[in-house]
């Protein structure tokens, strides 16, 4: 059982009596232009746990907690706009979306990455110079903040965390409590330096050795876990500083379950217990994800399904079976690809590995309606019209890639250290790695193509509508074409019903997505990838259309990643499985799930869950890529608007993450709320 004092404390935010506000009479010296960003990166690192105090709570066993907030960038706006004038800057600069290999660290210590250091020192040029003198800084600012917090246990008559303090990060972990402390260490580490969406990766692979090790010496299943949960609980002190475009979207992702590098089933002990912790704890983060395949024990679904019903979102599976195949098809090792996790959301990623999945995102109505407002009336057939489909969305990829052009990323010297060869190389991981994949997203599949669908049978096939009345009526968004609208909206095959017609339209908007992209390279050599998601564009990218063909009026949002259109009411969610797995899946596995809402009553009983459990297992045998469930109620959604004092612990999903229902903006409310709830 967890400790209750300590979720207590973050439920209610009591922690937060601890923090202050960075000193900002000395944020100037981070803008210094006289010295390289790397240094300016260590600088502030250092003047950041100068500044944290160190809080050990009655109780507490994984300790760091950040009590500093709002850390300066270590860049004025000028120079930034300076950068963005020359080069490509994605988001805010700092890396993200990445994931550390933490598990080589923590299996040696950072005493060895100092020795590794001082040796590679004695070859490198000046610039790997730079880097490795950051790099050594940054870990014995590290070992800084591990002395404060070693003198308040002290202080406390902690002689526990003292024991657990002198050992790691310095040298090895040896045990399960080590190693937990480790990662918290590293982890926070990350954070303070300034990379955001840090993920967690493939925890029950690198953790479990530590484990295993302790229960062969005598440790309990019980106490095991009473640590795995405070873990977690650490997952979510500082979350409400960690965010992205809401509340929660911070991107602290675990990966459970799926193969080893031999392609051996790696699902362990450590991968249960962290299923049964999620599922008792029921907090935002961290986010658990679960490898699966069509070898998949059944009961390995029910556990999954049972998180579900907790109503987190949680877990949102991968499938081994098409993600490693599409992985590899892209060039990936078969190695690296069976060790695969994801990024932030749902992007596949490698840990250890400099890959950026979330760069940019094509807008498939968006192409619809240029190329319908441009081309339609000229138009003889259907056929014709696709092929001006086909190349805009040739014309749009190259145009995506043509734009990120000479990439720049603030150094990075502690996360670096974290991944493999930087110390090597003696160069900064904010160069790049051994891949550097260049990840889209692909918006509004469904609208794009239910809006085509219906662009054929009424245009060219029923010709009960003009070229010129179609393309006014959605620039109207409908008005005087009330009965068209209806016919549009409600009439015609959608995708998600299980219609050839549509849906054989989607499979080829999307081999003509993974066709457009295939052979070119990146500024850094690398490739772009294909993908399935939406990200935040699923409201963005449609507050820029008019209305669309398939009836979406305009302002109306696109459904979210990979997943029916919003006003869609489904034959079921087998027809939905049905309809979403015969697109080509391992063509555009950058990522990006099938999201589907369940009513919460549909989890009531044993076999409900039975049932869910069982549409999971067929969406992955029938060779679907990704998967993410919401347990909600609309009812309690809507209360939850009018009266959010009663509802500040209601969780949901939304892209690629949760968070408290309360905290988000209303039009993230409004799109959940939108979405079709299946009862069955």
């Amino acid at each position: 059982m967890y400790n209750v004092d300590l979720y207590n404390q973050v439920i209610n935010k009591n922690h937060h009596m601890h923090r202050r506000a960075f000193d900002m009479n000395i944020a100037e010296n981070f803008t210094n232009p006289e010295l390289l960003p790397v240094e300016r990166m260590t600088m502030r690192l250092k003047e950041v746990f100068k500044q944290e105090r160190a809080v050990i709570l009655e109780g507490q066993n994984i300790v760091f907690i950040r009590t500093v907030t709002d850390v300066p960038s270590i860049l004025s706006d000028e120079e930034m706009e300076k950068i963005k004038s020359e080069h490509f800057v994605h988001e805010l600069g700092y890396l993200s979306n990445l994931c550390a290999d933490y598990g080589s660290t923590i299996s040696v210590g950072l005493d060895k990455r100092l020795e590794e250091i001082e040796e590679r020192m004695k070859t490198a040029d000046s610039e790997g110079k730079e880097f490795l003198t950051s790099a050594k800084k940054q870990i014995e600012t590290v070992y800084y903040l591990v002395d404060k917090y070693i003198e308040e246990a002290k202080r406390l008559n902690r002689d526990d965390i003292v024991e657990v303090l002198t050992r790691v990060p310095k040298k090895a972990a040896t045990t399960f409590r080590e190693a937990l402390q480790f990662m918290r260490i590293l982890h926070y580490t990350l954070w303070a330096e300034g990379e955001y969406h840090n993920t967690i990766g493939r925890f029950d692979q690198f953790i479990y050795p530590y484990l295993k090790s302790d229960m062969e010496k005598g440790m309990t299943r019980q106490e095991a876990e009473k640590l795995l949960e405070e873990f977690f609980i650490s997952f979510n002190w500082d979350n409400d500083k960690y965010i992205g475009v809401q509340l929660g979207d911070n991107g602290q992702a675990m990966m459970l379950g799926g193969c080893d590098r031999d392609g051996n089933d790696a699902y362990n002990i450590l991968s249960e217990m962290c299923l049964r912790a999620s599922c008792e704890l029921k907090l935002i983060d961290p986010k658990i994800n679960l490898r699966v395949s069509k070898d998949t024990p059944f009961e390995r679904y029910v556990e999954g399904t049972h998180l579900t019903k907790a109503g987190l979102g949680f877990p949102q599976y991968s499938n081994d079976d098409t993600v490693i195949e599409g992985l590899v098809g892209l060039g990936y090792s078969l190695e690296d690809a069976r060790n695969y996790s994801v990024a932030a959301c749902w992007e596949f990623i490698i840990p250890g590995e400099a890959d950026i999945s979330n760069i940019g995102a094509l807008c498939y109505p968006k192409i619809v309606e240029k190329v319908m407002y441009e081309t339609l009336e000229k138009c003889e057939t259907f056929e014709e019209f696709m092929e001006n489909i086909r190349k805009e969305i040739f014309a749009e990829a190259e145009r995506m890639c043509k734009s990120i052009q000479n990439l720049y990323n603030i150094p990075a010297p502690f996360y670096s250290i974290l991944m493999p060869d930087c110390i090597k190389n003696a160069r900064d991981i904010s160069l790049g790695g051994k891949y550097n994949n260049f990840g889209f997203h692909g918006t509004g599949i469904a609208t794009a193509a239910d809006s085509l669908e219906s662009i054929r049978c009424h245009v060219f096939d029923k010709k009960d509508v003009t070229a010129e009345d179609m393309i006014k009526a959605v620039k109207t968004d409908f008005e005087g074409f009330e009965e068209l609208l209806h016919a549009c909206r409600f009439e015609g095959a959608k995708m998600g019903n299980n219609e050839d017609s549509v849906d054989s339209i989607a499979a080829t908007l999307m081999s003509w997505y993974a066709e457009s992209l295939k052979g070119k390279k990146n500024c850094r050599g690398g490739i772009f990838r294909a993908g399935t998601g939406s990200a935040m564009f699923y409201l963005w990218h449609a507050n820029e259309m008019d209305a669309s063909a398939d009836g979406r009026r305009k302002g109306e949002p696109f459904g979210t990643n990979y997943s029916p259109s919003l006003y869609v009411r489904n034959n079921g969610p087998f027809s939905v499985i049905q309809s979403f797995t015969k697109t080509p899946l391992k063509k555009v596995i950058n990522g990006g799930p099938l999201t589907m809402e369940f009513h919460s009553s549909t989890f009531d009983t044993d076999e409900g869950i039975t049932q869910v459990a069982t549409l999971v297992k067929q969406y992955i045998d029938m060779g679907g890529h990704q998967l993410q469930l919401n347990s909600i109620n609309r009812d309690r959604l809507l209360d939850a608007q009018k009266h959010p004092e009663n509802y500040q612990n209601l969780i949901v999903r939304i892209w690629g993450w949760s968070a408290y229902f309360v905290e988000l903006d209303k039009e993230y409310q409004d799109h959940l709320i939108a979405r079709q709830e299946f009862n069955e």
